[in-house]
């Protein structure tokens, strides 16, 4: 059952993930316990046209050894030969595809200096390929399978074999693999999400106030000129593409120094093998002035200092509590499943294409009309059940948008 439903979810990351060209190149970076899914999407690109498929393979055990024992100097540097090696592919119009299945808590012994370092590192190296994949120069996409370490996380009160499989069931169910005809499926998601965009939109809301019970209360700026997106997204040459899998939200971007207020987290924060759980953020001016976590402190303080930028939001998301994945109740520990179940915000750089003419602007024009740049973009999870949502239009009318953590207008 798992091969014949792990070809049909790879056909769909290849067919709808990033919908790759005749005669493109397809980069995939996988960990190597991902190695059969890496190798089934490679089969079917080039059935589908592929030019050449180049892996990227990652390795976290040997990442967490080297975090462990390396000499301190060497976490400020970023191999040259890996600049080049995404640039070279990107700047010859390369489709990427990241299978994200990390170990929740593979670095919690590490020191998250050393981890951070190594972020800003690679971060400050690749600038150019993070700016061209943000801006939609490149078709890119994020998917997952289960890993032992991550499928026992998520589901330890049972065996490591019933873990596993109960993990498969959920990531199928998430990327609808287990419908007749996953990529139909796809479409019909797209046009429900295309709603709710057309929805917001249509409002040009100039502020957001959330409020919820566990203590948030904050109120989000947006920028004149602001898209709200969601499902597929499209390249310079009009490729369409599905940057997530899943996908359950719609998203713009908050203006830089108009976040105001308190919000605190819904679920808990695996920011690069490291959790961060119970926090809070304050803000003033758009500025985070403080910030409070009951796990992972020392972390979540090191990501707020990471650059200027850091200290800012680049995204604000909206996500139904009434969804397919908040429903299964499942805490995935993974960012691209847990803020699918949950309206959530991003520190850090914003995306480009959220600003009307924004892929067109250079990073001076892009600041002045209220975006946010850093060397980081990590979402963070918000939403609740109770979670209350009203928009203020250019005229100063109030419209609730979410009532009840899902949108007033059903």
């Amino acid at each position: 059952m798992k091969l014949a439903m792990l070809e049909k979810y790879a056909q769909l990351v290849v067919k709808t993930g990033i919908n790759i060209q005749q005669n493109q190149t397809l980069v995939i970076s996988s960990p190597l316990e991902c190695a059969p899914f890496a190798r089934s999407i490679a089969t079917f690109a080039y059935k589908a046209g592929a030019r050449e498929v180049v892996m990227n393979w990652k390795d976290e055990l040997s990442s967490k050894i080297k975090f462990l024992q390396a000499p301190d100097e060497i976490f400020d540097e970023f191999p040259e030969w890996q600049k080049e090696f995404y640039l070279f592919y990107a700047r010859q119009g390369a489709a990427f595809i990241s299978i994200a299945a990390s170990d929740p808590e593979l670095l919690k012994d590490v020191n998250p200096e050393r981890v951070v370092r190594v972020q800003k590192a690679g971060n400050t190296a690749l600038k150019e390929y993070r700016e061209r994949m943000m801006s939609n120069k490149n078709a890119w996409s994020v998917v997952s399978i289960p890993t032992q370490a991550w499928a026992q996380k998520v589901f330890p009160e049972v065996s490591a074999e019933e873990a596993m499989e109960k993990l498969w069931t959920a990531i199928f169910k998430a990327v609808r693999v287990d419908t007749a005809d996953p990529v139909a499926a796809w479409q019909e998601h797209s046009r429900q999400l295309k709603q709710s965009m057309d929805y917001l939109n249509s409002h040009k809301f100039k502020l957001l106030h959330y409020k919820n019970s566990l203590g948030t209360d904050l109120k989000v700026e947006l920028p004149a000129g602001h898209l709200w997106l969601g499902g597929p997204e499209y390249t310079d040459d009009g490729i369409e593409f599905v940057a997530n899998m899943p996908t359950e939200e719609v998203f713009t971007l908050p203006k830089k120094s108009g976040v105001n207020g308190v919000v605190m987290s819904s679920k808990p924060l695996n920011y690069n093998g490291t959790l961060i759980d119970d926090f809070s953020l304050t803000f003033k001016d758009g500025r985070i002035v403080d910030c409070k976590a009951e796990q992972g402190q020392a972390v979540l303080e090191k990501l707020v200092e990471t650059d200027e930028g850091s200290h800012y939001l680049g995204e604000v998301a909206l996500v139904p509590y009434n969804s397919p994945i908040s429903n299964a109740n499942i805490l995935f520990y993974n960012t691209l499943f847990d803020e699918n179940a949950s309206c959530h915000l991003a520190i850090g750089k914003a995306y480009p294409i959220c600003l009307e003419n924004g892929v067109t602007m250079n990073q001076t024009e892009l600041e002045q009309a209220g975006a946010n740049d850093s060397m980081v973009h990590v979402d963070f999870m918000i939403g609740t059940i109770d979670l209350e949502i009203t928009g203020t239009t250019a005229t100063g009318e109030i419209i609730p948008v979410f009532k009840n953590g899902n949108f007033a207008n059903g």
